[in-house]
């Protein structure tokens, strides 16, 4: 199987787990020499918020793929990927988590879905999140989850 389309999902809680984020991606995508999409996903209301927070005029005049590509965490995110020599995109879509998650591996034609999730309680730990869930269990492709120390 080739390598060519990685999509690295994140999301509002994404921002604490950058290093673990940055660095899978890299080992992945790097020797594969494949592209990323850095994806990031908005609940209605978190639209709405960063809409605001990023001084867009109104929301409808924000595109989701513009105002992902403004977000914090996906700059900061791009930008180190970008000094690892790996080509990225970046796309945004307003919806649940995972599903739109999903739907994006599928309209990129990702290769591989990464996606991040925080450190479970013993009990937690038999089950993901419910966005990781989602992803591992319905995506097109293979997913790597990466666990935050958070």
């Amino acid at each position: 199987m080739a390598l060519d389309t990685v999509l690295l999902a994140v999301g509002p809680n994404d921002a604490n787990r950058i290093d673990e984020l940055v660095s899978t991606v890299i080992d992945i995508a790097g020797p594969a020499g494949a592209d990323v999409v850095v994806a990031h996903v908005f609940t209605d209301d978190e639209y709405e918020t960063a809409v605001e927070r990023l001084e867009f005029e109104a929301v409808a005049q924000a595109e989701p793929d513009e105002v992902a590509d403004r977000h914090a965490t996906v700059r900061e995110l791009r930008q180190r990927l970008t000094e690892a020599d790996i080509p990225t995109s970046v796309r945004g879509a307003v919806g649940e988590h995972g599903v739109e998650i999903v739907a994006l591996a599928g309209m990129t034609q990702a290769d591989l879905v990464v996606v991040g999730g925080r450190k479970r309680s013993p009990t937690g730990k038999a089950v993901f999140g419910s966005t990781a869930q989602e992803v591992m269990l319905s995506a097109p492709c293979p997913v790597t989850f990466v666990r935050g120390d958070e």
